[in-house]
């Protein structure tokens, strides 16, 4: 009889779901036979300086690692500059994690670059920076990745760091539309948008944008106690993509910003969407 209440005992705790990761973020579901999943995390890093004041990029890495996203956006990175040892801070956390990383400069600065940056643990099809208008004066980018999601084919994931005076960031908003209307397979942007969801630039954008809702508390920035949404997922509106899970995660010391993870669910079109090579070269 003790035997076979052992049994019993072990088969409850076989059926039991296991719990891991970041606070806030929950599992996502298997996809369908006629659906892909592709989960996307967007993150400004602040260059690893966490709300003590402390880079550590270790810490940063650990943040991102329980985020468990094929593909991440990471803002304010930055790539052998004097204020950061003269690390290749991408090539740092791609490492840890053991994702390959992909970092798309704004301008060079104390002799390096400081950008946004793109790692992900899918294949990889293409990898190009595009300008957009300036903010102050000073240079900024836009960082796309485009990747093979299993069972689908292409999607463009692009890192964006909007900033600048209302008007600046309507025109950057303007040329990021303009810049991946033309794609063939769907686009993905994630980031830091440095506007609210009621503001002018988050509204331009939903002109010809999806931006996706989240679960739970929205807010984004300061990570020590938020008090506004800055940071999203969007898709266009024409591509069929679902957001089955959508949050921010409960992580309010690696950065200023709480990082926020999509878990996307893409309809299978009869021909996977293969990459555009003409329009990734505009």
């Amino acid at each position: 009889m003790r035997s076979i209440l052992l049994i019993l005992l072990g088969l409850a705790a076989l059926s039991r779901p296991s719990v891991s990761g970041t606070p806030g973020l929950a599992r996502s579901a298997a996809p369908a036979a006629d659906t892909a999943i592709l989960r996307v995390a967007a993150y400004n890093i602040r260059h690893g300086r966490g709300m003590d004041g402390r880079v550590d990029l270790r810490r940063t890495a650990e943040a991102i690692g329980r985020l468990d996203a094929d593909v991440i956006a990471l803002q304010e990175v930055d790539r052998e500059t004097e204020r950061t040892g003269g690390v290749d801070q991408t090539a740092v956390l791609a490492g840890m994690l053991g994702y390959r990383g992909y970092h798309g400069a704004h301008r060079r600065y104390q002799g390096g670059e400081y950008g946004n940056a793109v790692l992900t643990r899918l294949p990889v099809l293409a990898s190009r920076t595009h300008p957009i208008p300036p903010a102050s004066g000073s240079a900024l980018a836009v960082h796309e990745l485009v990747v093979d999601v299993p069972g689908y084919g292409a999607v463009s994931v692009v890192s964006v760091h909007l900033a600048g005076t209302p008007d600046e960031r309507l025109a950057q908003a303007d040329t990021v539309t303009a810049r991946f209307a033309t794609r063939a397979h769907p686009v993905v942007l994630a980031g830091d948008f440095n506007g609210r969801p009621d503001g002018p630039v988050i509204r331009r954008l939903e002109e010809r944008w999806r931006v996706l809702g989240k679960s739970g508390d929205p807010r984004t920035y300061p990570a020590d106690a938020p008090d506004r949404e800055i940071d999203f997922v969007i898709v266009r509106s024409r591509d069929a993509l679902e957001a089955l899970d959508h949050r921010v995660a409960e992580e309010a010391g690696a950065s200023d910003h709480r990082p926020l993870r999509a878990v996307l669910r893409l309809a299978r079109p009869e021909r996977p969407p293969r990459l555009d090579g003409g329009a990734l070269r505009r």
